[in-house]
């Protein structure tokens, strides 16, 4: 009788269970398993550092709305996993994380790599299980699997300890095991999510139909639960401005006629009802408080979590998913029909202050400013992507100024096409972010728009980019360090490393275009309009794995952003 081991059991599971892509860095005692997926027809992006794989794996769930998987060795691997599985909690997005683990006959003896790797997780997931015998690996693998994507989505963590992989079972009896797992999934238990109530329903469109100056919100809540289409039918028929979070830009085009992302200040300190839409009521909208809202707005709060609802106490709390509710209040409001329109005076005010700023923004951006500060190439990046038309490219931004000034400047016009630092503000997830969404979205070109110290933090992942030949164009604006060159004022220049650089300094003008170069991808050196508009279209058009060294003014930009009150 024919047997397997639990390497191909894990495989045979995620197989079986729709998984078509893996990200991780193999090694003891994964490398095996990592092979034995390839040849059941899951592809294994392999990666330099974990830390990068895992931020990979985490945006992979975010754009495809099924559970990214990340593998890595026993001990630092896992720890260096961590990066992404705390990341994909820290955005609700879907993500597991497989760890192999010391042999359970070792534990305490200080094995190779030997850590707790289920009290070490515990932190960053929702659900951490051990497979303690080869049997138990297909039941383990579809509980982390159906966990990280059930209610609000986060990450979760399955080890493999050693012995288990090595273990052998009969090929009949690990069908039999997925077979039972498969008939369990077709017949899931009640889901125990509250139900929004028709009272509840009616009561926010009764807010919303009475209010003077309503807004809607939305988030990357409403983009993972494919919103956008209900979205535009809620704010076209009721004509109720929209601002959408930076993940959430793009569900709506922001050239719509109502949004309000230029006119941000006044929407939200103005607004007396707000419908927020998979988007928390945490540090990127002020926590819903004064001086930037109104003392006495009215939040209605739409949120896959009640626990999420309990913690901000809105006016009104709507518990579901975000296209689900919004598709039960357009019901609502067809029965009973209302629409602001162009001369209602809040769109009104909406509208001329977009103008007024938008005419503002634009009168900078006209001029071609050498060197190069911030926004005269990032004119020049947003003109050459919008050129591209449809599919819009995937656009991957990170970095202080650079992630600010490209978040006012570059126009999203499709769903789910901007990944950024996100809640946590992580930086050093743009090459992770960018091999996800060339993985994830093939027929995309995917642009990558950061400054030089995020792109520093996995620069060396330009590798694989070319191993997999990914649609991938790395720009890099280069001003030569953490926000910029030496910035310290002459009180600050003393002691006896006083002549060492800048803790903020980088080497000056790096050939960083060289790096992707030394691996056989193309390089581009830029410092004025033309330069990088011929680098664009070139780089564009071949649809080839590239880094385009933009060399900015050291002095352009600030100090950490427009987060310099935190630092």
């Amino acid at each position: 009788m024919e047997e397997i081991d639990g390497n191909i059991l894990v495989a045979m599971s995620l197989a079986k269970f729709g998984i078509r892509h893996m990200f991780g860095v193999v090694g003891i005692p994964v490398t095996s398993l990592a092979n034995r997926a390839v040849s059941l027809g899951i592809r294994f992006i392999a990666f330099h550092n974990e830390q990068s794989a895992g931020y990979a794996a985490s945006a992979y769930g975010f754009l495809t709305g099924s559970p990214g998987v990340l593998l890595t060795v026993s001990g630092p691997g896992c720890v260096h996993g961590l990066a992404g599985l705390s990341n994909a909690m820290a955005n609700t997005w879907p993500m597991i994380m497989i760890s192999g683990s010391c042999d359970q006959n070792d534990v305490g003896r200080g094995d190779f790599q030997e850590l707790d790797q289920i009290e070490a997780v515990k932190p960053f997931s929702k659900v951490s299980l051990k497979a303690t015998h080869i049997t138990e690996i297909p039941n383990c693998l579809s509980k982390v699997l159906n966990s990280a994507a059930s209610g609000r989505p986060g990450g979760c963590y399955l080890d493999l300890p050693s012995d288990v992989l090595h273990q052998r079972i009969s090929k009949e009896e690990a069908e039999t095991l997925l077979q039972n797992i498969q008939t369990q999934n077709n017949n899931p238990s009640d889901s125990t999510l509250p139900l929004t109530t028709s009272h509840e329903i009616s009561e926010a469109v009764s807010l919303l139909r009475h209010a003077e100056r309503p807004l809607i919100v939305f988030g990357k809540g409403a983009a993972y639960a494919r919103a956008e289409d209900t979205l535009k039918k809620l704010v076209e028929s009721t004509g109720i401005p929209f601002l959408p979070t930076p993940l959430g830009k793009g569900l709506l085009p922001d050239t719509h006629h109502l949004a309000a992302t230029a006119a941000r200040s006044l929407a939200i300190g103005k607004c007396d009802v707000a419908l927020v839409i998979g988007a928390r009521l945490n540090w990127l909208l002020h926590f819903g408080e004064s001086p930037k809202w109104s003392n006495d707005v009215k939040f209605i709060l739409v949120d896959i979590s009640q626990e999420e609802i309990q913690l901000r106490k809105p006016h009104l709390g709507l518990v579901g998913d975000a296209k689900q509710i919004v598709e039960t209040l357009n019901k609502e409001i067809k029965d009973d029909p209302f629409c602001l329109g162009k001369s209602h005076t809040w769109v009104e005010a909406i509208s001329k202050k977009v103008k007024d700023n938008v005419n503002k923004m634009e009168a900078q951006l006209v001029k071609d400013v050498v060197p190069f500060n911030f926004l005269t190439p990032m004119r020049i990046i947003r003109d050459a992507i919008v050129a591209l038309g449809s599919p819009a490219p995937i656009v991957v931004s990170e970095g202080a100024n650079t992630m600010d000034v490209g978040r006012s400047v570059l126009i999203q016009t499709e769903p789910r096409t901007r990944l950024d630092a996100g809640t946590w503000g992580t930086m050093g997830v743009g090459l992770g972010y960018c091999i996800a969404a060339a993985v994830a979205s093939p027929d995309r070109l995917v642009v990558a728009v950061e400054g030089d110290s995020g792109f520093g933090f996995s620069a060396i992942e330009v590798e694989t980019l070319v191993r997999y030949q990914l649609a991938v164009v790395v720009i890099v604006f280069n001003n030569g360090g953490v926000y910029g060159g030496d910035r310290r004022s002459p009180e600050e220049i003393d002691g006896p490393h006083k002549d060492d650089p800048a803790p903020t300094s980088f080497v000056p003008n790096a050939g960083y275009h060289a790096l992707i170069e030394a691996f056989g991808g193309k390089g581009y050196l830029v410092g004025t309009p033309e330069e990088l508009k011929n680098a664009l279209s070139e780089a564009f058009s071949a649809r080839k794995p590239a880094v385009i060294n933009v060399i900015i003014d050291p002095y352009a930009g600030a100090e950490s952003g427009r987060l310099q009150h935190k630092n």
